[in-house]
């Protein structure tokens, strides 16, 4: 018998950086639109919050502002990290979503 295991914060650090370069990337469109679909409108909004801040960041900031990035990283790994918390059965979808970025 084959098991696979999960390292769960591996899952939401790939995830939350994943996450963050989708927000601020070409394909934010559909990417968001997944999000939507598969997570629910709060963490679609969250992404569009994400998006905001990242581009009035990099308006702000010469060198595409570091900092914002990297905050923005730790709020989706805080959020990926209670979403899988209450929901294990979305670990997969987390993991599909990062591959797509």
């Amino acid at each position: 018998m084959s098991q696979t295991v999960i390292h769960q914060p591996r899952v939401v650090w790939d995830g939350a950086r994943a996450f963050v370069r989708a927000a601020n990337g070409s394909g934010y469109d559909a990417f968001s639109a997944t999000v939507l679909s598969r997570l629910g409108s709060g963490y679609y909004g969250e992404l569009a919050n994400t998006r905001q801040r990242l581009q009035h960041a990099s308006i702000e900031s010469s060198d595409n502002d570091r900092f914002t990035v990297d905050v923005e990283a730790s709020r989706w790994r805080v959020r990926l990290d209670e979403l899988i918390r209450n929901r294990p059965d979305l670990i997969p979808v987390i993991q599909e979503l990062t591959t797509t970025v």
